[in-house]
């Protein structure tokens, strides 16, 4: 699959639009310098803005897979990736682009949410997911805490557990971290 193919559509298609939209998920991952492998890409954008992108993906081949009020997925039968589209408001698109980084993947210019938003949104997929997402992203947040020397015993870390994650959440990530 060609994941540069998905990058270049989107990154198009929202500079055309003025569509911000934030690279998560697994890419996203390893900007912060942890490897991990994925099937598809994914972004983080309002519901009016996808809407707004939408058309562009349609013409490029893709066609809507499933969606929810929190998420779309667009696939596409040919070598390109699926594109998943995290739907949120625009009070929480907006402090997450406000603290975003530029980055270029494959000669496109995207934005990733910073480490703390980016574990954030790992935990609020774990607290409010499937019992399949737990051992999906708590891997990547034990390998970005350990890889990016966050202080996994600060008040600050732990509130942010607390806030979009739950204390259960909290004490796997410490009795993991801890051994």
């Amino acid at each position: 699959m060609d994941y540069s193919k998905v990058f270049h559509l989107v990154a198009k298609a929202s500079k055309k639009s003025a569509v911000p939209c934030i690279l998560i998920g697994g890419f996203a991952v390893n900007f912060y310098k942890v490897t991990r492998g994925t099937r598809d890409v994914d972004f983080l954008i309002t519901k009016g803005d996808f809407k707004k992108i939408e058309k562009a993906l349609i013409e490029a081949g893709y066609a809507e897979n499933f969606a929810t009020n929190v998420a779309v997925r667009m696939s596409n039968n040919k070598d390109a990736m699926d594109v998943d589209f995290m739907i949120v408001d625009e009070a929480t698109r907006s402090k997450i682009l406000e603290e975003g980084q530029k980055t270029e993947i494959a000669g496109s210019d995207l934005i990733v949410p910073s480490l703390n938003h980016l574990i954030a949104l790992k935990l609020h997929a774990i607290k409010h997911g499937s019992k399949a997402r737990l051992w999906k992203d708590l891997p990547d947040i034990i390998d970005l805490i350990k890889i990016n020397k966050i202080d996994f015993e600060s008040a600050a870390f732990k509130n942010n557990c607390l806030k979009f994650g739950t204390e259960e959440i909290y004490k796997n990530i410490l009795g993991v971290l801890k051994k």
